[in-house]
């Protein structure tokens, strides 16, 4: 068996495409592959819990679906990233695209780890708003769990809540998230 080289240059999104899936845990960020750890298994709840929570709430135009690569840059060299958690049209979904365009996605949800902190408020913050996604949020598991709501206003996200026990939303959809549910055992 012959280890796939490692990239001596900024990947088209078509090198991209090719990669074996040993390069799965990967986010493509300005050309370059960036190692995205695995989930550790409170931060898998936590995704699975609110994809359920959003799904059984959406209207049937709306799907969540959890970690699906997202163009965040269109331009060469582009930004592929892997939010924890999308929500996009069924239509959409349904296309079975092997990616979304940033235009696709109406909320990136993405779940802080220790490892990611800094990169999920900070870095993709800023490119999903340069994106132009009009909602998203952060989840901080540390006790107790943070939701931070973010919209979209002018090219930058404005927090518009926090909540550490229900969140009741109106946008992107009329929804009510149990953020100790997305830890708890039930």
């Amino acid at each position: 068996m012959t280890a796939t080289p490692w990239p001596d240059h900024l990947l088209t999104l078509d090198e991209w495409e090719d990669l074996p899936d040993s390069f799965r845990n990967f986010e493509l960020v300005k050309g370059l592959l960036v190692k995205e750890p695995r989930p550790a298994p409170l931060h898998q709840r936590a995704i699975w819990r609110l994809v359920d929570q959003l799904d059984s709430q959406l209207p049937d135009e709306l799907t969540a679906l959890p970690e699906v690569e997202v163009i965040v840059d269109a331009r060469h060299p582009r930004t592929i990233r892997v939010p924890d958690v999308v929500v996009t049209t069924n239509k959409r979904a349904q296309e079975n695209p092997p990616r979304l365009d940033a235009a696709d996605v109406l909320l990136a949800v993405e779940i802080v780890s220790p490892e990611s902190g800094r990169t999920d408020r900070v870095t993709k913050l800023t490119e999903y708003a340069n994106a132009g996604i009009p909602h998203y949020w952060t989840v901080d598991l540390d006790e107790p769990a943070t939701l931070t709501v973010y919209i979209l206003v002018d090219r930058d996200y404005e927090i518009v809540a926090q909540a550490t026990e229900t969140a009741s939303l109106s946008e992107p959809a009329a929804i009510t998230i149990d953020v100790r549910a997305l830890t708890s055992r039930r």
